[in-house]
Protein backbone atom coordinates (compact mmCIF):
# COMPACT_ATOMS: atom_id res chain seq x y z
CA UNK A 1 0.00 0.00 0.00
CA UNK A 2 2.95 2.36 0.46
CA UNK A 3 4.05 1.95 -2.84
CA UNK A 4 0.90 2.70 -4.71
CA UNK A 5 0.25 5.95 -2.47
CA UNK A 6 3.79 6.67 -2.89
CA UNK A 7 3.34 6.64 -6.99
CA UNK A 8 0.05 8.93 -6.54
CA UNK A 9 2.45 11.45 -5.60
CA UNK A 10 2.65 14.52 -8.35
CA UNK A 11 5.94 16.25 -8.99
CA UNK A 12 6.33 19.64 -9.90
CA UNK A 13 8.89 21.66 -11.61
CA UNK A 14 10.08 24.76 -9.16
CA UNK A 15 12.56 27.64 -10.56
CA UNK A 16 14.81 28.77 -7.59
CA UNK A 17 17.56 31.55 -6.94
CA UNK A 18 19.90 31.37 -4.02
CA UNK A 19 23.40 31.76 -2.52
CA UNK A 20 26.25 29.18 -2.61
CA UNK A 21 28.63 28.68 0.48
CA UNK A 22 31.12 31.11 -1.20
CA UNK A 23 28.08 33.65 -1.26
CA UNK A 24 27.63 33.74 -4.99
CA UNK A 25 24.34 33.76 -6.19
CA UNK A 26 23.17 30.71 -7.86
CA UNK A 27 19.80 29.55 -9.97
CA UNK A 28 18.35 26.94 -11.28
CA UNK A 29 15.11 24.39 -11.31
CA UNK A 30 14.64 21.23 -9.36
CA UNK A 31 11.42 18.56 -9.47
CA UNK A 32 9.63 17.94 -5.87
CA UNK A 33 6.27 17.70 -4.66
CA UNK A 34 6.28 20.46 -2.56
CA UNK A 35 8.66 24.26 -1.79
CA UNK A 36 9.66 22.56 1.50
CA UNK A 37 11.51 19.26 -0.19
CA UNK A 38 13.19 21.45 -2.31
CA UNK A 39 14.24 24.09 0.56
CA UNK A 40 15.30 20.67 2.02
CA UNK A 41 17.16 19.22 -1.37
CA UNK A 42 18.80 22.92 -1.48
CA UNK A 43 20.47 23.13 2.31
CA UNK A 44 21.83 19.81 2.27
CA UNK A 45 23.78 20.96 -1.31
CA UNK A 46 24.84 24.16 0.40
CA UNK A 47 22.76 26.88 -1.35
CA UNK A 48 20.81 29.25 0.79
CA UNK A 49 17.63 29.42 -0.79
CA UNK A 50 16.31 33.32 -1.31
CA UNK A 51 13.63 32.70 -4.16
CA UNK A 52 11.48 29.31 -4.94
CA UNK A 53 8.42 29.86 -7.20
CA UNK A 54 6.77 26.85 -8.73
CA UNK A 55 6.56 27.01 -12.51
CA UNK A 56 3.00 27.52 -14.42
CA UNK A 57 2.83 24.60 -16.51
CA UNK A 58 0.79 25.47 -20.11
CA UNK A 59 -2.28 24.54 -21.16
CA UNK A 60 -1.90 21.52 -23.02
CA UNK A 61 -3.01 20.46 -26.33
CA UNK A 62 -3.31 17.53 -28.41
CA UNK A 63 -0.06 15.76 -28.96
CA UNK A 64 0.56 15.04 -32.67
CA UNK A 65 2.97 12.37 -34.48
CA UNK A 66 4.52 15.96 -35.13
CA UNK A 67 5.16 16.81 -31.83
CA UNK A 68 6.63 12.61 -31.31
CA UNK A 69 9.07 13.20 -34.28
CA UNK A 70 10.13 16.40 -33.40
CA UNK A 71 10.73 15.73 -29.82
CA UNK A 72 12.79 12.12 -31.09
CA UNK A 73 15.04 14.59 -32.98
CA UNK A 74 15.71 16.46 -30.38
CA UNK A 75 16.86 14.08 -27.80
CA UNK A 76 19.32 11.94 -30.72
CA UNK A 77 20.77 15.42 -31.31
CA UNK A 78 21.75 16.01 -27.71
CA UNK A 79 22.54 12.56 -27.07
CA UNK A 80 24.89 12.36 -29.91
CA UNK A 81 26.72 15.72 -28.30
CA UNK A 82 26.70 14.06 -25.21
CA UNK A 83 24.05 15.08 -22.90
CA UNK A 84 22.91 12.98 -20.29
CA UNK A 85 19.56 11.26 -21.02
CA UNK A 86 18.14 12.90 -17.62
CA UNK A 87 19.30 15.85 -18.70
CA UNK A 88 18.04 16.23 -21.80
CA UNK A 89 14.41 15.25 -20.99
CA UNK A 90 14.65 18.31 -19.00
CA UNK A 91 15.91 20.41 -22.07
CA UNK A 92 13.30 19.51 -24.44
CA UNK A 93 10.79 19.43 -21.62
CA UNK A 94 11.15 22.96 -20.92
CA UNK A 95 11.29 24.53 -24.44
CA UNK A 96 8.09 22.33 -26.07
CA UNK A 97 5.19 24.83 -26.59
CA UNK A 98 3.11 21.91 -25.93
CA UNK A 99 2.02 21.76 -22.17
CA UNK A 100 1.00 18.13 -22.86
CA UNK A 101 4.04 17.11 -23.94
CA UNK A 102 5.85 18.85 -21.55
CA UNK A 103 3.96 16.75 -18.56
CA UNK A 104 4.49 13.33 -20.79
CA UNK A 105 7.88 13.97 -20.38
CA UNK A 106 8.09 14.72 -17.07
CA UNK A 107 6.70 11.40 -16.79
CA UNK A 108 8.86 9.50 -18.29
CA UNK A 109 11.86 11.52 -16.86
CA UNK A 110 10.64 10.34 -13.43
CA UNK A 111 10.33 6.63 -14.58
CA UNK A 112 13.71 6.64 -15.93
CA UNK A 113 14.96 8.47 -12.87
CA UNK A 114 13.68 5.58 -10.37
CA UNK A 115 15.62 2.80 -12.88
CA UNK A 116 13.09 1.89 -15.23
CA UNK A 117 14.53 1.38 -19.13
CA UNK A 118 13.71 4.30 -21.72
CA UNK A 119 11.74 1.72 -23.94
CA UNK A 120 9.52 0.33 -20.98
CA UNK A 121 8.51 4.43 -20.13
CA UNK A 122 7.63 4.69 -23.64
CA UNK A 123 5.34 1.63 -23.74
CA UNK A 124 3.33 3.41 -20.90
CA UNK A 125 1.95 5.82 -23.54
CA UNK A 126 1.18 3.56 -26.64
CA UNK A 127 -1.21 6.11 -27.86
CA UNK A 128 1.61 8.42 -28.62
CA UNK A 129 4.56 5.61 -29.10
CA UNK A 130 3.88 2.59 -31.12
CA UNK A 131 5.45 -0.92 -30.75
CA UNK A 132 7.33 -0.05 -33.87
CA UNK A 133 8.95 3.21 -31.90
CA UNK A 134 9.35 0.98 -28.32
CA UNK A 135 11.01 -1.84 -30.60
CA UNK A 136 13.67 -0.06 -32.12
CA UNK A 137 14.34 2.17 -28.59
CA UNK A 138 14.66 -1.24 -26.48
CA UNK A 139 16.83 -2.77 -29.43
CA UNK A 140 19.28 0.29 -28.92
CA UNK A 141 19.45 0.31 -25.67
CA UNK A 142 20.41 -3.31 -25.76
CA UNK A 143 22.84 -2.78 -28.11
CA UNK A 144 24.21 0.33 -26.53
CA UNK A 145 23.53 2.15 -29.63
CA UNK A 146 20.56 4.34 -28.52
CA UNK A 147 21.32 7.61 -29.82
CA UNK A 148 21.94 6.03 -33.39
CA UNK A 149 18.69 3.91 -33.44
CA UNK A 150 16.88 7.24 -31.93
CA UNK A 151 18.60 9.46 -35.42
CA UNK A 152 17.27 6.51 -37.44
CA UNK A 153 13.78 6.50 -35.89
CA UNK A 154 14.12 10.72 -36.11
CA UNK A 155 14.64 10.29 -40.01
CA UNK A 156 11.92 7.58 -40.49
CA UNK A 157 9.16 9.62 -38.06
CA UNK A 158 10.11 12.74 -40.34
CA UNK A 159 9.81 11.29 -44.26
CA UNK A 160 6.68 9.61 -42.95
CA UNK A 161 4.78 12.71 -41.41
CA UNK A 162 6.32 14.52 -44.80
CA UNK A 163 4.19 12.05 -47.25
CA UNK A 164 1.21 12.13 -44.85
CA UNK A 165 1.00 15.90 -45.19
CA UNK A 166 1.61 15.74 -48.59
CA UNK A 167 -1.36 13.18 -49.03
CA UNK A 168 -3.34 15.19 -46.65
CA UNK A 169 -2.77 18.58 -48.92
CA UNK A 170 -3.72 16.58 -52.24
CA UNK A 171 -6.85 14.99 -51.12
CA UNK A 172 -8.18 18.28 -49.16
CA UNK A 173 -7.98 20.46 -51.78
CA UNK A 174 -10.39 19.23 -54.09
CA UNK A 175 -12.65 18.03 -51.23
CA UNK A 176 -12.48 21.95 -49.62
CA UNK A 177 -13.93 22.94 -52.95
CA UNK A 178 -16.20 20.88 -53.48
CA UNK A 179 -17.53 21.84 -49.84
CA UNK A 180 -17.54 25.60 -50.73
CA UNK A 181 -19.21 24.88 -53.91
CA UNK A 182 -22.33 23.32 -52.27
CA UNK A 183 -22.43 25.76 -49.29
CA UNK A 184 -22.68 28.37 -52.17
CA UNK A 185 -25.52 26.46 -54.56
CA UNK A 186 -26.97 25.88 -51.62
CA UNK A 187 -27.40 29.59 -50.32
CA UNK A 188 -28.16 30.88 -53.90
CA UNK A 189 -30.67 27.61 -54.06
CA UNK A 190 -32.46 28.71 -50.85
CA UNK A 191 -32.42 32.38 -51.10
CA UNK A 192 -31.57 33.66 -54.46
CA UNK A 193 -33.81 31.65 -57.12
CA UNK A 194 -36.77 32.05 -54.80
CA UNK A 195 -36.45 35.80 -55.93
CA UNK A 196 -35.94 35.33 -59.76
CA UNK A 197 -39.05 32.67 -59.55
CA UNK A 198 -41.47 35.77 -58.30
CA UNK A 199 -40.15 37.92 -60.56
CA UNK A 200 -40.45 35.17 -62.99
CA UNK A 201 -44.09 34.51 -62.20
CA UNK A 202 -45.31 37.65 -63.07
CA UNK A 203 -44.32 37.54 -66.59
CA UNK A 204 -47.15 35.18 -67.36
CA UNK A 205 -44.64 33.33 -69.78
CA UNK A 206 -43.90 30.12 -70.35
CA UNK A 207 -40.25 29.45 -68.74
CA UNK A 208 -37.37 27.58 -70.45
CA UNK A 209 -36.77 23.98 -69.71
CA UNK A 210 -33.09 24.80 -67.71
CA UNK A 211 -35.00 27.58 -65.55
CA UNK A 212 -38.05 25.45 -64.61
CA UNK A 213 -34.90 22.91 -63.85
CA UNK A 214 -33.09 25.09 -61.76
CA UNK A 215 -36.14 26.52 -59.97
CA UNK A 216 -37.70 22.92 -59.04
CA UNK A 217 -34.29 22.44 -57.39
CA UNK A 218 -34.86 25.51 -55.59
CA UNK A 219 -38.13 24.66 -54.18
CA UNK A 220 -36.63 21.03 -53.49
CA UNK A 221 -33.72 23.32 -51.46
CA UNK A 222 -36.30 25.17 -49.65
CA UNK A 223 -39.05 22.68 -48.27
CA UNK A 224 -36.06 19.94 -47.16
CA UNK A 225 -32.97 22.01 -46.34
CA UNK A 226 -32.66 21.01 -42.70
CA UNK A 227 -33.17 17.12 -44.73
CA UNK A 228 -30.21 17.07 -46.75
CA UNK A 229 -27.87 19.39 -44.29
CA UNK A 230 -29.09 16.55 -41.52
CA UNK A 231 -28.99 14.13 -43.67
CA UNK A 232 -25.05 14.33 -45.00
CA UNK A 233 -24.27 15.44 -41.52
CA UNK A 234 -25.59 12.16 -39.75
CA UNK A 235 -24.29 10.08 -42.97
CA UNK A 236 -21.01 11.54 -42.57
CA UNK A 237 -21.05 10.59 -38.56
CA UNK A 238 -22.38 7.70 -38.76
CA UNK A 239 -19.65 6.78 -41.56
CA UNK A 240 -17.04 7.75 -39.82
CA UNK A 241 -18.28 6.14 -36.75
CA UNK A 242 -18.46 2.92 -38.34
CA UNK A 243 -14.90 3.61 -39.96
CA UNK A 244 -13.03 3.87 -36.36
CA UNK A 245 -15.17 0.01 -34.93
CA UNK A 246 -14.87 -1.70 -37.64
CA UNK A 247 -12.33 -3.49 -39.45
CA UNK A 248 -14.54 -4.67 -42.66
CA UNK A 249 -15.36 -0.84 -43.29
CA UNK A 250 -11.89 0.07 -42.13
CA UNK A 251 -10.67 -2.92 -45.26
CA UNK A 252 -13.74 -1.49 -47.68
CA UNK A 253 -12.14 2.32 -47.31
CA UNK A 254 -8.55 1.57 -47.86
CA UNK A 255 -9.66 -0.72 -50.82
CA UNK A 256 -11.75 1.95 -52.68
CA UNK A 257 -8.96 4.48 -51.69
CA UNK A 258 -6.33 2.14 -53.86
CA UNK A 259 -8.98 2.09 -56.62
CA UNK A 260 -9.85 5.37 -57.03
CA UNK A 261 -9.23 6.71 -60.80
CA UNK A 262 -6.48 9.59 -60.07
CA UNK A 263 -5.73 9.83 -56.45
CA UNK A 264 -5.47 5.60 -55.94
CA UNK A 265 -1.89 5.43 -57.41
CA UNK A 266 -1.14 7.95 -55.37
CA UNK A 267 -2.23 6.61 -52.01
CA UNK A 268 -0.42 3.13 -53.20
CA UNK A 269 2.72 4.96 -53.73
CA UNK A 270 2.85 6.63 -50.59
CA UNK A 271 1.39 3.35 -48.25
CA UNK A 272 4.53 1.32 -50.17
CA UNK A 273 6.89 3.93 -49.28
CA UNK A 274 5.80 3.93 -45.50
CA UNK A 275 5.76 -0.01 -45.76
CA UNK A 276 9.23 -0.04 -47.61
CA UNK A 277 10.69 2.58 -45.20
CA UNK A 278 9.51 0.97 -41.91
CA UNK A 279 11.10 -2.56 -42.92
CA UNK A 280 14.04 -1.19 -43.94
CA UNK A 281 14.45 0.78 -40.29
CA UNK A 282 13.34 -1.95 -38.45
CA UNK A 283 15.57 -4.52 -39.99
CA UNK A 284 18.57 -2.12 -40.26
CA UNK A 285 18.30 -1.82 -36.21
CA UNK A 286 19.23 -5.52 -36.29
CA UNK A 287 15.31 -6.51 -35.29
CA UNK A 288 14.72 -10.31 -36.83
CA UNK A 289 13.09 -10.10 -39.41
CA UNK A 290 9.81 -12.10 -38.65
CA UNK A 291 9.19 -9.91 -35.55
CA UNK A 292 9.55 -6.43 -37.67
CA UNK A 293 6.58 -7.76 -39.83
CA UNK A 294 4.85 -7.22 -36.61
CA UNK A 295 5.08 -3.35 -36.66
CA UNK A 296 5.45 -2.82 -40.54
CA UNK A 297 1.22 -3.57 -41.54
CA UNK A 298 0.06 -1.18 -39.13
CA UNK A 299 2.92 1.32 -39.95
CA UNK A 300 1.66 1.44 -43.64
CA UNK A 301 -1.84 3.04 -42.49
CA UNK A 302 -4.06 0.72 -45.05
CA UNK A 303 -5.62 -1.89 -43.73
CA UNK A 304 -5.47 -4.00 -47.23
CA UNK A 305 -1.33 -3.61 -46.37
CA UNK A 306 -1.93 -4.34 -43.02
CA UNK A 307 -3.67 -7.92 -43.76
CA UNK A 308 -1.42 -8.81 -46.35
CA UNK A 309 1.52 -8.10 -43.84
CA UNK A 310 -0.08 -10.79 -41.79
CA UNK A 311 -0.05 -13.26 -44.91
CA UNK A 312 3.56 -12.43 -45.47
CA UNK A 313 4.74 -12.84 -41.73
CA UNK A 314 3.46 -16.39 -41.58
CA UNK A 315 4.85 -17.88 -44.78
CA UNK A 316 8.58 -16.09 -43.93
CA UNK A 317 8.29 -17.43 -40.14
CA UNK A 318 7.99 -21.35 -42.30
CA UNK A 319 11.01 -20.57 -44.06
CA UNK A 320 9.55 -18.54 -47.53
CA UNK A 321 11.49 -16.12 -48.47
CA UNK A 322 10.57 -12.20 -47.97
CA UNK A 323 10.28 -11.45 -52.33
CA UNK A 324 8.54 -14.84 -52.74
CA UNK A 325 5.97 -14.15 -49.57
CA UNK A 326 5.60 -10.37 -50.76
CA UNK A 327 5.10 -12.27 -54.51
CA UNK A 328 2.15 -14.16 -53.23
CA UNK A 329 0.66 -11.20 -51.35
CA UNK A 330 -0.14 -9.48 -55.15
CA UNK A 331 -0.07 -6.05 -53.73
CA UNK A 332 3.49 -5.01 -54.33
CA UNK A 333 4.84 -3.43 -57.69
CA UNK A 334 7.20 -5.33 -59.44
CA UNK A 335 10.00 -3.01 -58.81
CA UNK A 336 9.45 -3.12 -55.05
CA UNK A 337 9.97 -7.10 -55.30
CA UNK A 338 13.18 -7.07 -57.84
CA UNK A 339 14.28 -4.63 -54.86
CA UNK A 340 13.91 -6.76 -52.36
CA UNK A 341 14.93 -10.14 -54.12
CA UNK A 342 18.32 -8.19 -54.90
CA UNK A 343 18.01 -7.37 -51.80
CA UNK A 344 17.75 -10.85 -50.14
CA UNK A 345 20.75 -12.29 -52.39
CA UNK A 346 23.68 -9.34 -51.77
CA UNK A 347 22.80 -9.40 -48.14
CA UNK A 348 21.69 -5.84 -48.23
CA UNK A 349 17.62 -5.58 -47.60
CA UNK A 350 17.47 -3.25 -45.49
CA UNK A 351 19.95 -1.02 -48.15
CA UNK A 352 17.50 -1.73 -51.28
CA UNK A 353 14.11 -1.58 -48.92
CA UNK A 354 15.40 2.31 -48.09
CA UNK A 355 16.27 2.87 -51.66
CA UNK A 356 13.07 1.63 -52.55
CA UNK A 357 11.02 4.32 -49.88
CA UNK A 358 13.61 6.37 -51.32
CA UNK A 359 12.09 5.97 -55.53
CA UNK A 360 8.29 6.39 -53.91
CA UNK A 361 8.62 8.69 -51.74
CA UNK A 362 10.21 11.30 -54.79
CA UNK A 363 7.09 9.44 -56.85
CA UNK A 364 4.54 10.87 -54.36
CA UNK A 365 6.59 14.60 -54.06
CA UNK A 366 6.15 14.28 -58.01
CA UNK A 367 2.13 13.16 -57.91
CA UNK A 368 1.45 15.82 -55.79
CA UNK A 369 3.09 18.79 -57.54
CA UNK A 370 1.57 17.23 -60.80
CA UNK A 371 -1.99 16.89 -59.18
CA UNK A 372 -1.73 20.52 -57.44
CA UNK A 373 -0.98 22.27 -60.93
CA UNK A 374 -3.86 20.00 -62.65
CA UNK A 375 -6.31 20.59 -60.44
CA UNK A 376 -6.98 23.88 -60.86
CA UNK A 377 -7.85 24.09 -63.90
CA UNK A 378 -10.14 21.35 -63.29
CA UNK A 379 -11.69 23.10 -60.49
CA UNK A 380 -12.58 26.00 -62.05
CA UNK A 381 -14.20 24.66 -65.19
CA UNK A 382 -15.75 22.56 -62.31
CA UNK A 383 -17.50 25.74 -60.47
CA UNK A 384 -17.61 27.37 -63.66
CA UNK A 385 -20.03 24.94 -65.15
CA UNK A 386 -22.21 24.55 -61.88
CA UNK A 387 -22.27 28.93 -61.28
CA UNK A 388 -22.21 29.51 -64.91
CA UNK A 389 -24.95 27.14 -65.26
CA UNK A 390 -27.73 28.42 -63.09
CA UNK A 391 -26.75 32.11 -63.54
CA UNK A 392 -27.39 31.33 -67.37
CA UNK A 393 -30.32 29.35 -66.38
CA UNK A 394 -32.42 32.39 -64.53
CA UNK A 395 -31.11 35.06 -67.07
CA UNK A 396 -32.27 32.23 -69.65
CA UNK A 397 -36.53 34.14 -69.42
CA UNK A 398 -34.93 38.00 -69.38
CA UNK A 399 -33.58 37.12 -72.60
CA UNK A 400 -36.37 35.61 -74.32
CA UNK A 401 -38.60 38.67 -72.61
CA UNK A 402 -36.23 41.18 -74.42
CA UNK A 403 -36.71 39.20 -77.62
CA UNK A 404 -40.29 39.76 -77.61
CA UNK A 405 -39.73 43.38 -76.63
Amino acid sequence: MATATANKITEFVFEWEGRDRNGKQVRGESRAAGENQVQAALRRQGVTPLKIRKRRMRRGQRIRPKDIAVFTRQLATMMKAGVPLLQAFDIVGRGNPNGSVTRMLADIRSDVETGTSLSAAFRKFPQHFSPLYCNLVEAGEAAGILESLLDRLATYMEKTETIKSKIKSALMYPVAVVAVAFVVVSVIMIFVIPAFKDVFTSFGADLPAPTLFVIAMSEFFTDYWWAIFGGMGAGFYFGLQAWKRSEKVQHFVDRMMLRLPVFGDLVLKSVVARWTRTLSTMFAAGVPLVEALDSVGGASGNSVYSTATERIQQEVSTGTSLTMAMTNANVFPSMVLQMSAIGEESGSLDHMLGKAADFYEAEVDDMVAGLSSLMEPIIIVFLGTIIGGIVVSMYLPIFKLGAVV
